[in-house]
């Protein structure tokens, strides 16, 4: 009895190893491949941006080649839009997310992210006649006001939500927006610090005037997709490599607290 009863376990453990399909997670495509593939749209400066060499360069892209540097593979951007970088991610048209993403709860019903790397929020470009008028997002919720920001971003979202008053637009680029904001088709452009910062700085002094305290609190994180807890440990123990061994500063100092790279805008 006790014979067929060690048989019958085997057998249970077989059929149901058998059941179960082969796992192949993201890290092991990666390997296999032997190259890492990275979404992202190269519009939202300092993140990810095209260069006058047709080069995308970025603190994303500047952190995406450590990464594949750690993993001993080759780097591969995919360039790809806004409205359309989440079902790529699904659809496996690359290996994850690297585009200055908001980590929001809409978001995290689709798709995973690792822990956020930079914390920011929004700010407003403002037109230069407004200026003393308009001092905080509270004094743009009058219906007076015209204020915008770019389609399908949390930018969007939270100026709905807490600028619900004034008229809003919204555009498909970022430099559209700061375009119509500089030729008076606007009153505020509202969007994410880091852009707005670099936005001023590029081609708003004396312009626009940027209210640079954000009014809303926004973690950026790499996306990736469901099911894959082995991807998200290994970004999350290279995000805390990067941030202790010196490199995360380095290349946070090039974007962030350096303007050479406009430079190469022009």
């Amino acid at each position: 009895m006790k014979r067929l009863i060690a048989v019958l376990s085997v057998l249970v453990v077989v059929s149901l190893a058998l059941s179960v399909p082969a796992f192949s997670g993201t890290l092991e495509d990666i390997q296999k491949r032997g190259s890492l593939r990275v979404g992202m749209e190269p519009g939202y400066m300092p993140f990810e941006l095209t260069n006058k060499k047709g080069e995308i360069v970025g603190f994303d892209v500047d952190m995406a080649k450590r990464m594949a540097k750690a993993m001993d593979v080759k780097l591969e951007l995919v360039s790809t839009a806004w409205d359309g970088i989440i079902p790529a991610l699904i659809t496996k048209k690359f290996d994850v997310i690297m585009s200055g993403m908001t980590l929001t709860q809409q978001r995290n019903m689709q798709i995973n992210f690792a822990s956020p790397y930079i914390v920011i929020g929004q700010t407003i470009l403002l037109k230069k006649d407004l200026a003393g008028t308009v001092s905080t997002y509270k004094d743009l919720n009058d219906p007076k006001y015209t204020v915008a920001s770019k389609l399908g971003t949390t930018g969007e979202q939270g100026t709905k939500r807490m600028i619900p008053k004034a008229k809003y637009i919204s555009y498909e680029t970022e430099q559209e927006g700061v375009l119509e904001l500089v030729n008076g088709k606007i009153d505020a452009f509202i969007y994410d610090l880091p852009y707005n910062a670099a936005a001023y700085v590029q081609r708003g002094q004396g312009k626009m005037v940027h209210l640079d305290t954000p009014f809303t609190y926004e973690p950026l994180a790499w996306a990736v997709r469901k099911g894959d807890p082995d991807f998200i440990n290994w970004l999350d123990n290279f995000l805390n490599q990067v941030k202790n061994d010196g490199t995360y500063d380095k290349i946070y100092a090039k974007w962030f607290e350096d303007d050479a790279w406009m430079k190469a805008l022009q």
